[in-house]
Parts: C-alpha cells; sequence; structure tokens
C-alpha cells in the first residue's frame, strides 16, 4: 500500500479552530477590541468582525485622474461619511467605498490572519475586500474594508452588523521582522478607514522627495 509523507521540515498549513482560537484570545496571541461575543462572533474556525459607522467615500468629480505618486491624493478625492444612530449606509452598483471594523485586532509574530467575506452578504452582491485579505504577523489596528455592490440595486448596510470574518493561521515560528517592526509597513495602528498610501512605497519616495523636497515623505507619515 503506497502512503504519503511530509518532506522533512515541511510543516503542514493548518487554521486555528474555535478551541484553539479562545486559547489565543486567552493568551492574548490574538487580542481583539472591544471583547466578542463568542456566542455570535465565534465560528467553527473563525471570527466575526463588526462594521464600524464611519465610511470614505470616493468623489470623483475633485481631480482627473487618481496619480500613484501623489502623497494626499486618496485623502484630498474622498469625503468622510458617519452613520449616527441606526440608520444605514446605502452602497450603491459600482460603488467602491473604504469602511473599517468597529474592533481592533492585534496579532502575536507567529500568527497570520485572513479576511473573509460573509456568504449571506455575497449573495446580495456585497463584496468586502478587494486583494487586500491578509494580515500578517504583529498586525495592530482595525481592518480597512474596501466595499463593492456587484448587484443592480442599492444594499443598505448598517454599522454593528456582522460585516466580515477573520480565520488564524499559525507560522512555524514566529517572525523575525513582524509588521508592526517593519519600517516599510504603512497601515500600523490605523483606527478607521484610511485612504491609501501607495505613494510612501518604497521605490516611489526618490521620485517623491525630488519633486516634493527631501523631508516630505516622511512628515507624511507621521
Amino acid at each position: 500500500m503506497r502512503t504519503s509523507r511530509r518532506p522533512a521540515g515541511v510543516v503542514c498549513q493548518m487554521v486555528l479552530s474555535d478551541r484553539d482560537i479562545r486559547i489565543a484570545l486567552a493568551q492574548g496571541r490574538i487580542r481583539i477590541d472591544p471583547v466578542i461575543d463568542e456566542s455570535v462572533q465565534l465560528g467553527p474556525c473563525s471570527v466575526d468582525l463588526r462594521l464600524g459607522p464611519v465610511f470614505k467615500v470616493f468623489d470623483y468629480s475633485r481631480v482627473p485622474y487618481i496619480d500613484t505618486r501623489a502623497p494626499v491624493v486618496g485623502n484630498d478625492m474622498m469625503r468622510e461619511v458617519v452613520v449616527d444612530g441606526e440608520g444605514p449606509f446605502v452602497l450603491h452598483p459600482g460603488e467602491l467605498v473604504l469602511a473599517s471594523t468597529f474592533e481592533s485586532l492585534e496579532l502575536a509574530d507567529d500568527i497570520l490572519a485572513r479576511l473573509e467575506g460573509r456568504s449571506s452578504l455575497a449573495r446580495l452582491g456585497v463584496i468586502v475586500h478587494g486583494t487586500a485579505g491578509a494580515f500578517e504577523p504583529g498586525w495592530r489596528g482595525k481592518a480597512v474594508l474596501e466595499l463593492s455592490n456587484l448587484s443592480r440595486v442599492p444594499v443598505a448596510l448598517y454599522p454593528m452588523m456582522r460585516i466580515c470574518s477573520f480565520t488564524f493561521e499559525p507560522l512555524s515560528s514566529p517572525s523575525e521582522n513582524p509588521y508592526w517592526k517593519r519600517a516599510a509597513s504603512k497601515y500600523v495602528g490605523q483606527s478607521g478607514a484610511e485612504a491609501s498610501r501607495l505613494w510612501s512605497d518604497a521605490e516611489l519616495r526618490p521620485w517623491m522627495q525630488a519633486f516634493w523636497g527631501p523631508h516630505q515623505g516622511e512628515r507624511n507619515q507621521e
């Protein structure tokens, strides 16, 4: 009978179960603030997080195009909408809106998290992220959501509704350079729906400094 064996040193990818998520929460290796309601937010291998009340909406009439080298273009072409009380935020067809989770998330240096959409929302055409689904070990802050509506009718979203889920994967060993330590990490400690900081990528800084001055990059990252 033929059997398969793992090569020496190769670690199987695993996803934490609800039992292991509880242990990681108790140990502080995963931190969620405020504390989740496990009866509602904890699934068999995931944690649901809720939608925050602040949204960033693109105002396309304010700029002729998006310049990925411009240090403040994201904020220049976006306006903030805060939903008070129990009212909805209406996501229109074809619209891209930035939002964030109500809860903040912190990961130990040996845990990777993945953001997933909820099936019930996907069946209405609501997508919660484009490509930014992985949260590296050492992540600290709220998760920004790239909300879009693929359907042909508007969809009402409500702050504090469960908007996404997170799964967690242990690394083979703690990262030597976790997200919170990396100089290139642009969104450490973000507290809401922050606009893109693509302009601060290392490969764009020489051009930006030549155009804006030698210290412009540092000032914009403070």
